[in-house]
């Protein structure tokens, strides 16, 4: 061998020798780190967030089936008011516990007949139905002229008996109920022809609750549930059912939810036969279908108010924070809310004028404020 020859192969070796050095010197590639994974719960651990209680002004008292509702202390509701904490289900009504609701979204039916078209409803048409005007449906039994001229096809003619019996109101009722479900609003409202009605603080209490919710409020007439017969057993004897109901002369709002929920007892003129079945007036057979079939709290309010109380306790700043009031009939003439400084008592006997004024100053008909 050649000395070059050997030269050659040690050269060729030294440079082998020294890639394989430079590739142990240099860093091997790494993979990608895994996503870190968190360790699965414990059985039996897993559970949903717990809800935070959402407080609303609505001033009632009383729970919810479900204890959906439970009272609650402390200020905020309105005067002579408790206030509710409500546990919604299935979460918040919106961020701050309050519908987004707008009168529109309100049904109003005013039940009469037709000797108090004058009376009555003129002095209505004249105070709070001009501030709610789109949003109250007349439910009447006769086909009056003059007040399909004033109401438009807000009057509804229910060519129900004109006489006051059970089956007559019963009528009525059935007719608003369905009226409501074809006007797909968010809350039926139901008051009486001798009723003064706030908007605004009706707004402002229903603005509390989701519409598509079990709400029923209102306010009794008695200081104890009623009871009703309910079944006939197979050896001919009852069973019965006790209930709250909300009077029809005080007013009272459902939501839609729990309307359409009453469907089956009272749409398309079930109602009536409900009513029949256990031999009750309108409203005592709301009252029978909600808490005595549906098994859903009536949530009594103090805000709404008929000529049974004594209505001369209302008075002052207090009467304008109250959804719902009411006149003591001509044997009870006396019996009014207690305002002053607007209209004598001969020149507005039922105070709605007073109070209209009272709420809505500018209308043109109010005096003028005397200036200091």
């Amino acid at each position: 061998m050649s000395p070059c020859l050997g030269l050659r192969k040690a050269c060729f070796l030294l440079s082998v020798s020294a890639a394989a050095l430079l590739l142990l010197l240099l860093p091997r590639g790494q993979p990608p780190a895994a996503p870190r994974r968190r360790p699965p719960p414990a059985a039996g651990s897993s559970r949903p967030p717990p809800q935070r209680p959402v407080s609303g002004s609505s001033a009632v008292s009383g729970t919810r089936t479900g204890s959906r509702e439970e009272p609650a202390d402390g200020a905020g509701g309105l005067a002579g008011s408790s206030q509710l904490v409500r546990k919604s289900r299935p979460g918040p009504v919106g961020g701050s516990g309050r519908e987004s609701l707008e009168l529109k979204d309100i049904f109003i039916a005013v039940k009469t007949t037709r000797k108090y078209h004058k009376s009555r409803l003129d002095l209505l048409l004249q105070t709070w139905i001009s501030q709610a005007r789109g949003q109250t449906f007349i439910f009447t039994d006769w086909e009056d002229r003059e007040l399909r001229l004033k109401a438009g096809d807000h009057m509804i003619n229910t060519n129900c008996s004109a006489v006051h019996t059970r089956q007559a109101l019963c009528c009525k009722m059935s007719v608003e109920y369905d009226k409501f479900l074809e006007s797909g609003q968010k809350w039926f409202c139901h008051v009486d022809d001798d009723n003064y009605v706030n908007p605004r603080t009706l707004l402002r209490l229903l603005s509390a609750f989701s519409h598509s919710q079990d709400v029923y409020v209102g306010r009794p007439s008695l200081d104890h549930p009623i009871e009703a017969a309910d079944h006939v057993q197979s050896d001919g004897s009852k069973t019965t059912v006790k209930f709250w109901f909300a009077t029809g002369g005080a007013g009272f709002c459902i939501s839609r939810g729990l309307a359409l929920k009453m469907s089956p007892w009272a749409s398309l003129g079930n109602f009536i036969s409900t009513a029949e079945r256990v031999r009750l007036p309108d409203d005592c057979t709301i009252g029978y279908i909600i808490e005595g079939l549906l098994e859903v709290k009536l949530l009594h309010s103090p805000l709404f108010h008929s000529h049974l109380e004594n209505l001369q306790r209302l008075q002052g700043e207090s009467v304008l924070q109250q959804v719902t009031l009411s006149y003591g009939d001509p044997e009870n003439k006396h019996n009014v809310v207690s305002v002053g400084g607007v209209f004598g008592l001969q020149q507005d006997p039922t105070r709605f004028k007073s109070v209209h004024c009272l709420l809505y100053p500018d209308t043109i008909w109010c005096p003028a404020k005397k200036t200091s």
